[in-house]
């Protein structure tokens, strides 16, 4: 029963999170364009038990310097993560979830700069390579959630 109750409660703040930060994407979004609003994309990472360490650093080695980088250059507006505060079924598990706010959706589908950024940041690109695929191989199942902005008050 106590075991219910959290994973209920962890269920709650999670959709309240998420329902804050699109209320946010989307208050921004309205005073803009169509074509120039934030677009968030969340990126769930499911790694095989035991791993989830090793992913995340690797995460934070090879690919977060990347994004930082796109935030400087404006393609990027923010990137936060979040992991589950307790365990759910193995169907529905996921272990790292990723949102980046992009400037905008014609940002988020053009990523020409990044392979320029990733050999400036690793110029042992053989190494780089090796590590992302390593982050790769760990995992189970990725996946991609694009966001649209739901607007309940019209």
């Amino acid at each position: 029963m106590r075991r219910a109750f959290r994973f209920a409660l962890a269920v709650l703040l999670l959709l309240t999170f998420s329902q804050t930060a699109s209320r946010t994407v989307g208050a921004q979004a309205s005073q803009t364009n169509p074509q120039d609003q934030p677009y968030a994309v969340e990126y769930y990472y499911k790694a095989r038990w035991g791993y989830t360490d090793e992913f995340l650093r690797l995460f934070k080695k090879n690919h977060f310097p990347v994004l930082q980088k796109q935030i400087e250059s404006g393609r990027i507006l923010q990137v936060t993560a979040a992991r589950p505060r307790y365990h759910s079924t193995e169907d529905g598990r996921w272990d790292y979830r990723v949102t980046i706010v992009f400037k905008n959706l014609a940002a988020a589908h053009d990523a020409s700069g990044e392979d320029a950024i990733i050999k400036k940041l690793y110029p042992d690109q053989e190494t780089f390579r090796k590590e992302e695929q390593r982050r790769f191989e760990i995992l189970i199942a990725h996946w991609d959630v694009p966001l649209v902005n739901v607007a309940l008050d019209r």
